[in-house]
């Protein structure tokens, strides 16, 4: 999902699930985070939201993510 939604020229199995998604690691910007968030909100059912005190650390890794997907989806 993440790599068609930001149309990254990276395969998803070359994406290590522990590396930082923001920054240095897979090197997202904010705007790639929003994106990320509109797909999970279409796809899953529920949405992230900006002001959200936990959002460093569900964007953490592709790892954190998917547990706070698994945690929260409606579909």
């Amino acid at each position: 999902m993440l790599v068609n939604a930001l149309n990254l020229e990276t395969a998803p199995e070359e994406i290590d699930p522990t590396v930082p998604l923001y920054g240095d690691g897979l090197g997202l910007d904010s705007i790639d985070i929003l994106e990320v968030a509109l797909e999970i909100s279409r796809r899953y059912g529920f949405q992230l939201r900006s002001d959200d005190e936990r959002n460093k650390q569900i964007f953490e890794s592709l790892r954190s993510l998917a547990a706070h997907v698994e945690q929260n989806r409606t579909t």
